[in-house]
């Protein structure tokens, strides 16, 4: 039996889409302000639940085609990598470092290491929250 989710749907496309936009915000905020890569990518895996919770499995899976797995253990690698960067250069583990990049439509720009291991973190907790989540909803 197919039922008609037209209104669940539709809404679904603007908060989704809303959650995106905010977690791009948290996470470009995140060695700043309160957020950053851990916030960041409950938002997105919040957002994309939502839609496979409106559309069918199938259906987000054709529109988005990734092993969350994967994208979990290139997270880890990437916060790992990150840290491991510290030793290379004679400091410790972590140790991150910043510097400022003119760009032509943003005038001089903050550049950090902590943004990729933001993007490790964020990567890990997408990746492990949507395995964990689809795993529970294909389990029939």
């Amino acid at each position: 039996m197919k039922t008609n989710n037209l209104i669940l749907q539709t809404i679904t496309k603007f908060v989704a889409f809303i959650l995106l936009a905010y977690s791009i915000y948290l996470f470009l905020a995140g060695h700043h302000k309160p957020g950053g890569g851990f916030i960041a990518g409950l938002m997105t895996s919040g957002a994309l639940v939502l839609l496979y919770l409106a559309f069918d499995l199938k259906t987000i899976n054709r529109a988005l085609p990734y092993n969350f797995r994967n994208l979990a253990g290139i997270g880890v690698l990437t916060a790992v990598l990150t840290g491991v960067g510290g030793p290379v250069l004679d400091y410790p583990f972590l140790t991150h470092s910043f510097g400022y990049v003119n760009l032509p439509l943003l005038g001089e720009t903050e550049w950090a290491t902590a943004v990729i291991f933001d993007l490790g973190v964020y990567m890990t907790v997408i990746g492990i929250t949507l395995t964990i989540i689809l795993a529970i909803g294909e389990d029939s």
